[in-house]
């Protein structure tokens, strides 16, 4: 019998959290839902065997924003139709989730689907609790947790996103997490959109003394977004860099990114206070 699992947890715990961006899972500019599973398949090939505590969370990509777009959803339910709403876009991002669940238990690795927004309570548009009792017993049997970004319950709006660019720094602070890394379709920060200008250059690092010129820079997706893109994103991570937790955001579909950000080689952008 495993005893006290919530009490021990966080002091036994070496935790990485990786997020896996739904702009790689998915064809984020489809319309129709659809995943891309010559990426998805590069990631998990690359995901190490670990003897550090993981927890996987995945964006939704066009298993979610065009329908939240569609809907206005995740400005709060105004009536009857948006209930529908709300329950369809869990239904699609639970159907994704078991998708790449399945493909990792296929590859040996003991994921466990988790929806996040049966344990969230929102207001506003941001996550303010989250019951981590199933989360912390999971990682103590050395499962993984495998969290996407989905609409919750919201005390003032009825529903809102909780997107995975919250619930990661969230569960990084809550469970003293190592480090964060992000797998995206670029490969970190840059001064403009890469695959739009040439002249973009890579930022190597975001720290307290340029985040706010990095700021600056940073634009919106050029797919539809509704938690708000690489801005979003940085705004969210600088939070937990604060409290001392690196976070890495890199291209997920370049060769041994994943792993080489695993082993804490300099890949991407880095992020830390």
């Amino acid at each position: 019998m495993i005893k006290n699992v919530g009490n021990s947890i966080n002091k036994t715990m070496d935790l990485i959290i990786f997020k896996i961006g739904g702009s790689i899972i998915t064809y984020k500019n489809k319309v129709r839902p659809e995943v891309n599973f010559k990426n998805l398949r590069k990631i998990i090939n690359q995901l190490p065997r670990l003897n550090k505590k993981l927890i996987l969370i995945h964006g939704v990509g066009s298993f979610g924003h065009q329908i939240v777009k569609k809907t206005g959803i995740d400005k709060g339910i105004k009536g009857k139709e948006d209930l529908i709403n709300f329950a369809e876009t869990q239904r699609l991002q639970n159907e994704l989730n078991i998708i790449l669940t399945k493909k990792l238990i296929k590859k040996n690795f003991p994921t466990f689907p988790f929806q996040a927004s049966t344990q969230a309570i929102m207001r506003n548009g941001r996550l303010i609790k989250m019951n981590l009792e199933v989360i912390k017993g999971l990682l103590k049997l050395n499962m993984i947790p495998v969290l996407y970004g989905v609409p919750a319950y919201d005390k003032e709006r009825g529903c809102s996103i909780l997107s995975g660019d919250q619930i990661a720094p969230f569960l990084a602070r809550k469970l003293k997490a190592k480090k964060i890394i992000e797998a995206t379709d670029v490969d970190g920060v840059f001064t403009a959109d890469p695959k739009k200008d040439k002249k973009a250059t890579q930022i190597k690092e975001i720290n307290k003394r340029n985040f706010n010129k990095v700021r600056k820079m940073l634009g919106k997706s050029r797919f539809v977004d509704v938690t708000g893109g690489m801005l979003g994103k940085v705004s969210e991570l600088t939070r937990v860099a604060r409290q001392g937790i690196i976070s890495q955001i890199i291209d997920g579909t370049k060769k041994d990114n994943i792993k080489k950000a695993f082993k804490g080689k300099k890949v991407g952008t880095i992020i830390k206070w």
